[in-house]
């Protein structure tokens, strides 16, 4: 029986890697083209990624992990890894490292690991764990970290920094309560029928003394759940931010930044947070999800590694950050060599997500590793033992 000690509270305190969250744990390891719009609109900067500090969700009891047939014994930290990564190496299901991670109560800062930390294979009571020094021991089973001061930010991370950053630039979702009272581009004060940054525009229907700082968006695909057939609302492409100078009606703005050209009819919606965190407490959920893949950013027609993809299952589903997702090949067919017909055939598993932000009716995940091709309107749902990670 797993022995969770109070040193799993700090999986959502300590920033950083988590690398050894639990502590003296025995088992360590929809396009509007033509489309009718809700009435035309009332209502920061995109943020970058700073080091781990928020804090992550209750872990839920992880399932058994399964450690790789070729697991090595020995594991230099290199400058680049992440933990995702780290793990992939020891385990068939990367995102059960908590299950593997063994603390020494000796060490300060456990949650943290950095390049040139060696990490170990050993064995407790028959079953496998991971250890970590600073390099200088490697060899013996009994190990003796060692303290060291090093920034927070030289720390592994749970996932790619970069992964993360490209969320800023990815389209969000904007629902009809926020486009009724959405402000919009109405034209630019000079000439032109596209602006960038640098150039003024005019903004209508901005409340005097709202907010002075906008994020821009494009409407594109409308979000109807596929299993539903509810409206969960419009993706919004990012097209930049601007900075009220006077306000009025009509306002005059500064575009402060700039991903698209600005044209008349971009909205106004309030910009994204200014800070993410890298790191997140992997767990699969604790119940059935049976959600699908909306869309995924740039629009491509097969997903892969390290793409954000939209889902239709958010918080009132039970969905958190660091939840963790099998993706499931659907509407895959076969003709019958005897019958001509069609036989639909079983979702087949294609590879594994990670959910890093969550709306109320959506989520967007980061797609940690494709076994196969992935597509729109896959099927994501709760993983499954033994499935060919």
């Amino acid at each position: 029986m797993r022995k969770y000690n109070g040193l799993m509270i700090l999986l959502g305190v300590l920033p950083a890697l988590l690398l050894a969250a639990c502590a003296q744990h025995p088992a360590l390891h929809e396009q509007h083209d033509g489309m009718a719009l809700p009435e035309a609109p009332a209502t920061g900067d995109a943020g970058q990624v700073a080091p781990p500090v928020a804090p992550a969700p209750a872990p839920v009891q992880p399932a058994a992990a399964s450690l790789r047939s070729d697991a090595p014994m020995h594991y230099v930290v290199k400058k680049g890894d992440t933990l995702w990564g780290i793990a992939s190496h020891f385990l068939r299901e990367p995102w059960q490292w908590p299950e593997i991670w063994y603390v020494n109560n000796q060490v300060a800062n456990p949650h943290l690991i950095y390049p040139g930390d060696v990490l170990t294979l050993v064995w407790r009571d028959g079953r496998p764990m991971v250890m970590a020094t600073d390099g200088l021991s490697a060899d013996t089973e009994h190990l003796e970290p060692r303290v060291r001061e090093l920034p927070l930010a030289d720390a592994i991370p749970t996932i790619p920094l970069d992964a993360i950053r490209d969320f800023l630039h990815s389209p969000r979702l904007v629902d009809a309560k926020q486009l009724r009272k959405a402000p919009y581009v109405l034209s630019f004060v000079d000439p032109h029928v596209v602006e960038g940054t640098g150039s003024l525009v005019y903004l209508q229907n901005v409340p005097d003394g709202s907010a002075t700082r906008w994020d821009t968006v494009r409407l594109g695909q409308k979000f109807v759940d596929p299993d539903t057939g509810e409206m969960l609302g419009w993706e919004g492409t990012p097209v930049g931010s601007v900075e009220i100078r006077e306000f009025g009606k009509p306002a005059t703005a500064l575009i402060t930044d700039s991903t698209r050209e600005t044209r008349p009819g971009d909205r106004l919606i309030e910009p994204l947070d200014d800070v993410y965190t890298a790191n997140f407490y992997p767990h699969a959920p604790d119940h059935a999800v049976g959600g699908r893949i909306l869309s995924v950013y740039d629009g491509v027609s097969q997903i892969g590694q390290y793409q954000v993809v939209t889902l239709n299952r958010g918080t009132r589903e039970g969905i958190d950050p660091g939840t963790v997702l099998s993706i499931e090949q659907a509407n895959r067919t076969a003709r019958d060599p005897y019958t001509n017909r069609l036989v639909k055939l079983p979702p087949l598993f294609a590879g594994t997500l990670m959910v890093f932000k969550v709306d109320e009716k959506v989520s967007y995940a980061l797609v940690m590793s494709a076994k196969r091709e992935i597509h729109v309107l896959d099927l994501v749902e709760k993983p499954k033992p033994g499935e060919d990670y």
